[in-house]
């Protein structure tokens, strides 16, 4: 291959990767990658965004809608620093991804140059770190190996991030290097013995119950699942904020397990004589805080399928451990025989009637949150995708919207497991640029959104929200951090200290950047400003004014604070 500047290999051996959009903030530190952006214009962009923690909220909503590694560039020191929050958010959450960092030059390396870092130390490797692989390249000649790696490693077994430094010199040193295939992934089968032993284990249940979740997942190997669980007539759960792995319509749903559960699914799993657990992690928020799978060894017979072997038995020491990739495990899963009789039928039938009955609420004046989640949903096409951030807001969006599976639509929930203030909007974006034949619908809190609301510019630069799709942002405003309002209220009742926001007028605020706003103060108005945002042809912001005192969809902080008061006395 003719000799040019590693910035411009750099960008040739993304588009070798199957790369066609890259997220990021410029930096100096990199102008050489920003100049083969512009050489290879034709063949892949560079969406530049107003902070490098939306950068890389926008590159974790790129690996999970494409199942590819998203891709963010940020500079040194505090964009490196920024775009953690992301980083993080894809180590936890399993999604591929790959950062990468402008460095100082070689010559300038350890003696605390300009906003230098170890990017090494500080972004891992480690079980609880944050990156998979952290790494700088420091030769020209080898960029095409050290990217082609970083795929490899990004989506291996357990998928996850991975970070590459680039110092500014070796970008712009020339090279001749020939860049190297697509990354493809090794995949595996659960060995024969261990599904033979699933299966003996499925004989002898009574109270069976699936958990699904995970990264990992592709449209066939959810189609597979559901054969299985069809199969055998199983219950199906998802995992905290994977509610698209299965049908949220079918009959033979359960309901996600995750903050806010259904408390009569909480006890079906405590109930349940056998959990499979496929796919997830088993990590605090899918066990209820570790109670409901007992740590280290559960009450119930627990079988965990995972890719990555690191995983297998970290916790939870389970009774039938199988290593599998998620695109194929379920396949294996639907080729055991169901006998023609199975004990269990009522016990599935009795786990969906108690999930369709979590469906009904109470109305709530003068804002009905679950009125408007479900008119989202009866509005908006059946492949929109939505996005959130964390607080309180997202129970309503997780308890009334019924997500359909990877088959039908590919991937329609975005939401960060890791717990990520922020990350609705960018991923939003996001998905309005990658899809934007897709609508795609952000509902967030007053504090979760103001955290990365300036990429309301971002979305306004490249045209989100003005194809074929709309983009939507549902802001919640209570005036409050509200998810720590209520821990405060029951570990401090009455007692309020730094949870209380003041707030800007979010029509306005959205305005000044070009998208449409309305505000709504009660549920009747809600419905007509909703058409009306689907029928527009900008990106719309809704301003949901709620009381403080609606915490949650099934409770209020009065009565939190009431119980508190009443155990205290």
């Amino acid at each position: 291959m003719s000799s040019r500047i590693a910035g411009h290999a750099l960008v040739e051996a993304l588009v070798a990767q199957g790369v066609d959009t890259c997220f990021g903030v410029p930096g100096e530190s990199y102008l050489a990658v920003l100049d083969g952006f512009h050489e290879h214009r034709e063949r892949i962009r560079f969406i530049v965004c107003r902070q490098e923690g939306g950068a890389a909220y926008m590159a974790d909503a790129q690996g999970k809608l494409s199942g590819r590694p998203g891709v963010c560039f940020v500079t040194r020191g505090p964009g490196a620093s920024n775009a953690a929050v992301g980083l993080h958010t894809a180590f936890q959450d399993s999604t591929p991804m790959v950062l990468f960092i402008g460095q100082v030059a070689s010559d300038q390396r350890d003696r605390e140059a300009f906003q230098e870092m170890d990017y090494r130390q500080m972004f891992g490797p480690g079980t609880l770190g944050m990156a998979k692989w952290a790494a700088q390249i420091d030769s020209a000649d080898r960029l095409p190996e050290y990217v082609a790696r970083a795929f490899h490693t990004a989506l291996q077994g357990r998928p996850g991030p991975v970070v590459l430094a680039l110092p500014e010199d070796m970008l712009a040193a020339t090279t001749g290097a020939a860049v190297l295939p697509r990354a493809v992934p090794a995949v595996c089968w659960p060995a024969p013995g261990p599904l033979r032993d699933l299966r003996q284990l499925l004989l002898a249940a009574h109270r069976p119950l699936v958990i699904a979740g995970g990264s990992g997942w592709d449209a066939e190997a959810c189609a597979a699942l559901q054969r299985f669980a069809e199969n055998w007539q199983l219950p199906v759960a998802c995992g905290f904020r994977f509610q698209d792995c299965f049908d949220n319509r079918h009959p033979l749903y359960a309901g996600d397990v995750g903050i806010g559960i259904n408390p009569k699914l909480a006890a079906r799993v405590r109930e349940a004589d056998l959990i499979i657990a496929l796919g997830v992690r088993l990590g605090e928020m899918t066990t209820g805080g570790y109670t409901l799978l007992a740590v280290p060894r559960p009450r119930q017979k627990l079988v965990h399928v995972h890719a990555g072997p690191e995983e297998l038995g970290r916790v939870y020491h389970a009774d039938l451990l199988l290593q599998a990739s998620m695109s194929l495990a379920a396949k294996a899963l639907e080729t055991l025989a169901a006998p023609v009789e199975l004990p269990w039928r009522a016990w599935a039938e009795s786990a969906q009637s108690e999930y369709r009955a979590n469906l009904v609420s109470q109305a709530v004046s003068p804002l009905d949150m679950a009125d408007v989640m479900k008119t989202v949903q009866r509005l908006v096409p059946e492949d929109a995708i939505y996005a959130n951030g964390a607080g309180n807001f997202s129970g309503w969006l997780h308890r009334y919207v019924q997500y359909p599976a990877l088959q039908h639509h590919g991937r329609t929930q975005l939401a960060p497991t890791s717990g990520a203030m922020g990350y609705g909007l960018p991923a939003a974006v996001a998905a309005s640029i990658l899809q934007p034949q897709r609508t795609v619908i952000n509902v967030a809190g007053d504090g979760d959104f103001l955290m990365t609301g300036q990429e309301l510019a971002t979305a306004t630069a490249h045209g989100a929200g003005r194809g074929a799709g709309r983009l939507i942002s549902i802001v919640v405003d209570n005036e409050s951090y509200g998810t720590i309002r209520m821990h405060q209220e029951r570990e401090f009742p009455a007692r309020v200290s730094g949870t209380v926001l003041a707030n800007p007028d979010f029509v306005q605020f959205a305005q000044a950047f070009g998208w449409r706003g309305a505000r709504v103060e009660r549920t009747e108005q809600f419905e007509p400003a909703l058409r009306e945002a689907l029928s527009a042809g900008l990106p719309t912001l809704l301003h949901l004014k709620l009381d403080t005192d609606v915490i949650t969809s099934r409770t209020s902080l009065s009565a939190i604070r009431a119980a508190a008061q009443k155990r205290a006395h």
